[in-house]
């Protein structure tokens, strides 16, 4: 890594690499890009199934990034500016090719576990495995279903933990927003998903 020592402050690392990225050094950039690839490929793999799509529309938002990163000026963290250059990318190519924004099983199981928890019984019980399959079918269609905007700001909290702050700037909307359509995506999937779970 040369200059940039393991042994730095990962934000003052981060802010050294963006700096001399934006001065034209592109082996900054690449350390960026190696920071957040994972991230950012993971993103994208829920706008679209295809991996190979996915990587190349990652490409592309890394692309972007580095067009413009000389207008990057901090006010936001880095990954927050990058998830939403991602996401616009991502968007831009689901209507160009007219596909319906879906999420993997796996994906999907994580978002189910993280709403149960926080908003329903346990029915991970032994007498209550058969229903993940059902639950899990009826939250990937509430989800599909919901418009874009809570589509997107349910994923980025529940799924990538993002705080309301970076999600706001990441959809350019107050905070309320938010979590206005946060509230109304648990709520549209609480409602179908609470039938399959025991009372009691």
């Amino acid at each position: 890594m040369g200059q940039y020592s393991l042994m730095r402050n990962r934000d003052t690392l981060e802010k050294e690499l963006i700096e001399s990225a934006q001065n034209g050094d592109r082996q900054a950039f690449d350390l960026l890009v190696e920071r957040y690839q994972f991230k950012i490929i993971k993103l994208v793999n829920r706008y679209v199934r295809d991996p190979v799509e996915a990587m190349d529309i990652a490409q592309e938002s890394f692309i972007k990034a580095y067009r413009a990163i000389g207008k990057f000026r901090g006010d936001s963290a880095f990954y927050t500016w990058l998830y939403r250059i991602a996401i616009n990318t991502a968007k831009n190519h689901v209507m160009n090719v007219s596909r319906k924004i879906i999420e993997t099983d796996v994906e999907l199981l994580d978002l189910e576990q993280t709403l149960t928890k926080a908003n329903f019984r346990d029915y991970t019980a032994p007498e209550n495995v058969l229903q993940d399959n059902e639950i899990r079918a009826v939250i990937f269609d509430v989800i599909q279903k919901l418009p874009k905007e809570l589509r997107t700001a349910i994923m980025l909290r529940e799924l990538e933990g993002l705080s309301y702050e970076e999600i706001a700037t990441i959809m350019t909307c107050p905070i309320g927003t938010v979590r206005s359509r946060i509230f109304r995506a648990r709520e549209a999937i609480e409602k179908k998903v609470k039938p399959y779970l025991r009372e009691g």
